[in-house]
């Protein structure tokens, strides 16, 4: 689903990013209760207009083209409101149960209403992103749609039992072992919901099929996991919940989210948070390596990315501390943390500060003071249209209710005031001066207003980056030799050169053509002297091209990068799928590269 934003706006969107939604995809349910104020009313889906009808029809419209009936439509739309997500699965949850007699009870099934536990507005504080880390927002929708099918089946067949029972007889019924059943209730606990149950023992049917040392005919065979015969893994939860993929579930996370995020130390903060730290032997020794990733990834991955990493324990750094702007960032890096130094002149750290012409027009009741993470994508002009609408029909301060309307589109859009009553997305060049590019860094490529806004989404932000790398600058007094992994816009270049270290070679890897061009035209306009190599893929990179490398120009000083993120953003509700995934196993990539690089270079020490 490949939107065009800037001529109509959606919730729906397909984010293109390789970073979490700092402001999830919030229901505003209070605002489908706004009534006519004026010649205006907002409705559920954020639309304003003289009546709610249509918007209502087109919602309805949205389901009926997916083949539901406008009957079911209405009984999912009356029980959870116009919720995109609750009313799609709420008619999954109703086909699946018609569509499987042999696995539910004939009695027709009733859905029960999903209650929204919190329908305030989304502050920007310490803790709300925390909270999404702890349960991902679409977790709970798939435990709905699993758990009103369980509630249907058990509601005839189980009343009598008790809620371990029912959770046993589920899952028995669902293909599931008996004993397999029992013990992932047993390890993940009496709270563990029927998609954690599930994730366990897939995750232990796997381990033992992929067991060296398990005979062959007592291990589970994999392509009878799903179906009508063998096991029937998960077959009723992907019926229930075709649109969202289950996260995988780990029995213990060994790495959380510090509060504040501010790693080992930023400069803003009088005392740092540690200064010094010890690393594993393995870690030491050429080159320096830097490898970052969002913070808000699925539960275990971090702690997966610190094993493959020498078990080197993660600095996570919010960029809000930096710059104007949040981005919660994981960074694992054989650096030496004592004696950074930040970049200077230190960037304005509130809106205000960075954007001084939205001070003059900024409304009393909006109290954002930093942005959220900038995405790729930016709000569309029927977006700013309809809150310019919304807010004129009042003479004074608009009531609670359309604040809080315009106050979450503002969050999740990272709008700005630029008028009376107006908003307006963040410019381009206004992005690269949060993130801390030159101005005009991306127009280098000669590429389009929407390129731009999603290559800079997916960047480094310089200021954080720089203030680590900033202990190389002693070190390396006649410049480096950099191997930059993934290197999108050279948010490490940018990095390293405002630092004021030399590049005397650098091997930059970008599948994206346009963010090719970004580095290479940024190098020209900068005159570097050193060479800049170009490849495609990280996997081009093999031994034998890496001993080129290094034997062209005596081997790298620091290997940087990033893999790509999209199956570990919390924005990515379609294929979350981890490390696995297709895009972010890259990161394995760059595991069997940084281990090829130390491998040459101590031979030819």
């Amino acid at each position: 689903m490949d939107k065009n934003l800037s001529e109509e706006d959606s919730d729906n969107i397909d984010w293109d990013t390789e970073d979490e939604l700092e402001i999830q995809d919030t229901t505003f349910s209070s605002c489908r209760d706004l009534r006519t104020t004026g010649q205006y009313a907002i409705s559920g889906d954020g639309e304003a207009s003289s009546s709610s009808a249509p918007g209502q029809s087109k919602f309805i419209q949205e389901f009926v083209v997916m083949g539901f009936t406008e009957e079911s439509i209405a009984k999912a739309i009356e029980q959870n409101g116009e919720n995109s997500d609750l009313v799609l699965d709420a008619l999954l949850t109703l086909k699946a149960i018609e569509d499987s007699p042999e696995e539910q009870p004939s009695a027709s099934p009733h859905l029960e209403p999903c209650i929204n536990s919190d329908d305030s507005s989304s502050e920007y504080n310490e803790n709300f992103l925390d909270d999404v880390y702890e349960e991902d927002s679409w977790s709970s929708d798939s435990d709905f749609c699993i758990n009103s099918a369980k509630q249907c089946y058990i509601k005839e067949e189980s009343s009598s039992l008790s809620e371990k029972e029912q959770t046993l007889l589920f899952l028995e019924n669902m293909g599931y072992p008996v004993e397999e059943v029992s013990i992932a209730m047993e390890r993940c606990g009496p709270e563990a919901s029927v998609a954690e149950l599930t994730d366990f023992i897939c995750a232990a049917q796997m381990a033992r099929a992929e067991d060296p040392y398990l005979p062959e005919d007592v291990k589970p065979k994999l392509n009878h996991m799903i179906g009508s015969g063998g096991y029937k893994k998960r077959k009723m939860f992907n019926q229930l919940c075709k649109s969202k993929k289950p996260r995988a579930i780990f029995d213990e996370e060994t790495i959380r989210l510090p509060k504040p995020m501010i790693g080992f130390g930023v400069p803003t903060e009088s005392v740092p948070a540690i200064v010094q730290r010890t690393l594993p032997d393995q870690a030491f020794g050429p080159p320096f390596f830097y490898y970052e990733n969002v913070a808000l990834a699925p539960k275990g991955v971090w702690d997966t990315i610190s094993r493959f990493l020498y078990d080197i324990e993660p600095e996570f750094v919010d960029s809000k501390y930096f710059c104007a702007t949040a981005r919660k960032r994981g960074y694992i890096h054989n650096l030496p943390i004592e004696n950074r130094f930040p970049l200077l002149p230190l960037p304005p750290r509130t809106i205000n500060e960075a954007l001084p012409l939205t001070k003059k027009w900024w409304p009393s009741w909006d109290p954002r003071t930093k942005l959220n993470c900038l995405q790729t994508a930016i709000g569309s002009a029927r977006l700013t249209d309809r809150i310019r609408k919304a807010v004129e029909a009042f003479d004074g301060e608009p009531p609670m209710r359309v604040q809080k309307y315009v106050l979450d589109q503002c969050r999740k859009w990272n709008l700005v005031w630029v008028g009376r009553n107006k908003v307006a997305p963040l410019e381009p060049d206004e992005f690269e001066m949060l993130l801390g590019f030159p101005k005009n860094h991306t127009r280098g490529g000669g590429i389009s207003r929407t390129d731009r806004y999603k290559s800079l989404g997916n960047s480094f932000q310089v200021d954080t980056v720089a203030y680590h790398l900033s202990v190389l600058k002693d070190m390396f007094p006649n410049g480096m030799n950099v191997l930059s992994l993934f290197s999108g816009i050279g948010g490490a270049e940018v990095a390293l050169y405002r630092l004021g270290i030399q590049l005397n070679n650098v091997v930059s890897v970008e599948k994206s053509e346009v963010n090719r061009n970004i580095v290479r035209s940024w190098w020209e306009q900068t005159n570097q002297k050193g060479n800049l190599i170009d490849f495609e893929d990280v996997q081009q990179l093999n031994g034998d091209r890496l001993e080129q490398l290094i034997d062209s120009f005596g081997g790298f000083d620091l290997l940087i990068g990033g893999s790509p993120c999209n199956n570990l953003a919390g924005s990515n509700r379609v294929s979350r799928d981890g490390l696995e995934g297709k895009e972010s196993s890259l990161f394995y990539d760059y595991v069997r590269i940084l281990d090829l690089v130390k491998s040459i270079m101590s031979r030819h020490r």
